[in-house]
């Protein structure tokens, strides 16, 4: 039976076997002052059915997706997630690979990362993309680290319109490496960084300027003209994208992007709370032997057969420290074949009819929660395009609003306060994805609307 524990015979044949009398002399080498010298406090064991009836207690305690309606965002969206995706990460030869160090025995783990980076660097627009870094925030800073390594300068340029998880993981980062950080922060009426104000900060220093596009309000920044000032000045201009806003918004490269970046979880991954998922980076051809992480290409055998090989990997315990770009330890493989499965199953087409509805529940979701009593319309006000996320404020605290919904199941957004110093207590990040129909978008405004009275007596 599998995690059985070893019965009392099995101890003494293992301990026989390795040639000693008792488990406590495998650790003979630990000094006595750093062991416990007792028994750990913890519960004896009890029957399974006991144990499955705390566990269901346990999940009755907490709203998941199958019992709540979500308009939950902020990077992590409530996606459909084709059968097709489970499917095939669940096989024995994925879910259980590790990395493919063998190639030899691992050519199907190298073809899909093989074909995961092709449909990265597709979608970006650029010629070369890597292995999967652990997340979105981390494949930004990871970004603007290959920028601080490529360009010898030290400055951050930081648009305030990036999510706000994303910003404090720069900042560590940033702390880390020595680099200096710069946020612009956004114009309170078009929820927008201004292009001139961006420019009028990049100097002599500046390596890297950090664009989200959508921005975190799901708000179009001028992200053309950011990238262009950038470039100009000798900065790696940087734009982290959400991937499925890219089969309808142009491709970060095609505008001269010198790094794309983002977060998988929107291509096939559900919320899990937050997790995982994985991070993309797609680069120009110049920062290849700077990238993080692994890149696996395409080759021929002796016999002229194709075949997958890890060509470049920057990390510190295959190559020399002092050579190493990066200390990614994993590729998220297994994350990354579940977006790859997921793009396939889009298509060409599919992708462009989802980021066309995301538009479109953002914008009737928008306009129906404004007209609830007291509810006005965010920065941007109530006709800008919004991808899926947007803004809106309350006449009452949003944060307590929030308790209220959930408590009707109904997951009505995030209190954007916590994320911006220069917004109110009212203000609501809503996401609406292709998973929210007319009726659920009812059930926000009337939930909402009662929650807004229950709150304001």
């Amino acid at each position: 039976m599998p995690y059985a524990p070893a019965t009392a015979d099995d101890l003494r044949h293992m301990l026989a076997t390795i040639g000693v009398d008792a488990v406590d002399d495998l650790f003979a080498d630990i000094p006595p002052d750093l062991r416990i010298g007792r028994e750990l406090d913890l519960p004896l064991g009890i029957p399974e059915p006991e144990l499955l009836a705390r566990a269901r207690a346990f999940a009755d305690e907490t709203i998941d997706l199958s019992r709540a309606i979500s308009f939950l965002g902020v990077g992590s969206y409530d996606h459909y997630v084709p059968a097709a995706v489970r499917a095939v990460v669940s096989r024995s030869e994925f879910a259980t690979a590790y990395t493919p160090y063998q190639p030899e025995l691992s050519q199907g783990t190298l073809q899909t990362i093989f074909e995961f980076q092709s449909s990265i660097a597709a979608l970006a627009g650029l010629p070369v993309s890597n292995a999967s870094l652990y997340d979105g925030a981390t494949a930004v800073a990871e970004a603007t680290y290959l920028a601080e390594q490529t360009t010898g300068r030290s400055e951050l340029v930081v648009l305030g319109t990036v999510a706000p998880q994303v910003r404090a993981v720069l900042h560590t980062y940033a702390g880390a490496y020595g680099m200096t950080m710069h946020v612009v922060d956004h114009d309170p009426e078009t929820g927008l960084v201004d292009p001139a104000k961006v420019a009028a900060v990049l100097g002599d220093d500046t390596a890297a300027v950090v664009v989200q596009q959508p921005n975190a309000f799901g708000l179009l920044e001028d992200a053309p003209r950011l990238v262009a000032d950038a470039d100009a000045a000798g900065a790696v201009p940087v734009v982290s994208a959400d991937p499925l806003s890219l089969g309808v918004l142009e491709a970060p490269g095609a505008y001269g992007a010198g790094v794309v970046v983002g977060d998988g979880q929107p291509l096939g991954l559900a919320p899990t709370a937050g997790g995982p998922t994985f991070g993309f980076m797609a680069a120009q051809q110049q920062f290849l032997r700077r990238m993080p992480g692994r890149i696996v290409g395409e080759t021929v055998d002796s016999d002229g057969t194709r075949g997958y090989v890890l060509t470049l990997q920057t990390r510190e315990q295959h190559i020399r420290r002092e050579k190493a770009t990066s200390n990614i330890c994993t590729n998220q493989a297994l994350c990354a074949l579940a977006g790859l499965v997921y793009l396939s199953w889009l298509g060409p087409q599919g992708i462009r009819e989802l980021g066309a509805t995301q538009f479109e529940r953002a914008a009737a979701t928008r306009a129906r929660l404004l007209d609830v009593p007291g509810v006005t319309a965010g920065p941007g006000g109530s006709g800008a395009p919004v991808f899926r996320e947007f803004l809106v404020e309350l006449p009452v605290d949003a944060a307590k609003v929030v308790e209220r919904t959930a408590q009707d199941g109904v997951l009505a957004g995030w209190p954007a306060a916590a994320g911006w110093s220069t917004l109110g207590n009212g203000a609501l990040l809503v996401a609406a994805t292709e998973q929210r129909s007319d009726d659920d978008i009812e059930r926000l405004a009337s939930t909402l609307e009662r929650a807004i009275a229950e709150e304001g007596r």
